[in-house]
């Protein structure tokens, strides 16, 4: 289990780009985002480098905290 916090979400539908966007890279699965905190976990399959995650969630519109 991997965890990360993600600033810059403010309701359900940030919650669902946030999980879409990591869901779209091969190796995670199972995310889960807490919208009060920020805090999002997941797991991967393989390990993925925080780089291509950063860039995930800045193309959704976030950013990594």
């Amino acid at each position: 289990m991997r965890a990360i916090h993600v600033k810059g979400m403010t309701c359900q539908h940030c919650v669902t780009a946030v999980t879409n966007a990591l869901e779209s890279i091969e190796a995670i699965q199972n995310v889960t985002v807490d919208l009060e905190t920020g805090g999002v976990t997941f797991e991967e399959t393989t390990p993925v480098p925080i780089e291509t995650i950063k860039q995930h969630i800045e193309d959704a519109g976030y950013e990594l905290d």
